[in-house]
């Protein structure tokens, strides 16, 4: 009997040993139970963590971010074919130290009191850490941008860590979002590049020799000997953009010719000697051109 009274005392003026001993009784101290709030009510209840959203302590590992911040950067057609790199001038909050102490890390925790053998009160409560103070200070910082031959509309680039701070986590990042401006020669469509050409009317019917002046500079040449009809297309391979992927890919250059006819009324005499210049017969022919589409 002293034996067992000596092993309860010694239960009783130990508080882990009494908490095993309350939540599991001798056969606990026995096995060796490990005591915590968390197991003792999950012997009784299970596993609460689905209710909770899991452990508190897993919690704590997701920290805290700042929100991303997503620019337009605007680039002409002309840095989308050679490449560039842009220098934008960022002013970042910057988190510095200040005087005086402040809370932080407040997260949501659960806490379960022992009100008796077996019995058990879970409460929930905003825990709070004490952090130094923080101030945010505008820093200017210079950013480079590497505009890439070919890049399409739309494309992000990523500054890690950039972005909005966070002063109790990370800073979110920052992403400038390529926008291609409208250029007045060339439009583009995928990687091939469309122009237009207006020619007189003597040129589409006797033939012509012209430059265009690519958008790094040098000349596309363009020849015709044959009638060249209003709307008619000239296709140059390798004279459009770079691919995105492979540069040594290139697109085309579609170019649609318009003719511009003379301004001045012919005489009777030079419309006589027109037709008997051309020979061509009269052409009224009524059809559906939108046909198919």
């Amino acid at each position: 009997m002293s034996c067992l009274l000596t092993s309860l005392c010694q239960v009783l003026s130990d508080e882990e040993k009494r908490k095993q001993y309350d939540a599991y009784g001798e056969e606990g101290l026995k096995d060796g139970h490990q005591s915590s709030h968390g197991d003792i009510f999950s012997h009784f209840f299970g596993d609460f963590g689905f209710m909770f959203g899991g452990n508190p302590r897993q919690q704590d590992r997701n920290i805290p971010r700042g929100s991303d911040i997503i620019v337009d950067l605007e680039v002409t057609l002309e840095e989308v074919y050679s490449g560039n790199f842009v220098e934008v001038v960022r002013n970042k909050p910057v988190a510095r130290q200040a005087p005086g102490k402040r809370k932080c890390n407040c997260r949501q925790e659960m806490r379960t009191t022992q009100l008796g053998p077996g019995r058990f009160q879970m409460t929930q409560e905003v825990v709070c850490d004490e952090c130094p103070n923080v101030k945010l200070v505008n820093e200017e910082r210079t950013l480079e941008v590497e505009i890439e031959p070919g890049v399409r509309d739309g494309m992000e680039y990523p500054f890690i860590g950039e972005g909005e701070p966070h002063v109790d986590g990370e800073p979110g990042d920052l992403r400038f979002r390529i926008k291609v401006l409208k250029h007045p020669v060339f439009e583009r469509r995928g990687d091939d590049l469309y122009t237009n050409v207006t020619i007189s009317l003597v040129e589409a019917l006797t033939g012509f020799e012209m430059d265009i002046a690519h958008l790094d500079g040098h000349k596309v040449h363009v020849a015709r000997d044959k009638i060249t009809k209003p709307g008619a297309k000239l296709w140059k391979k390798g004279e459009g953009l770079p691919n995105f992927d492979n540069n040594n890919i290139k697109g085309s250059l579609i170019i649609t010719f318009d003719v511009e006819f003379p301004k001045e009324q012919l005489t009777n005499e030079q419309r006589e000697g027109l037709k008997q210049l051309l020979k061509q017969g009269s052409v009224q022919k009524v059809y559906n051109g939108l046909q198919g589409y």
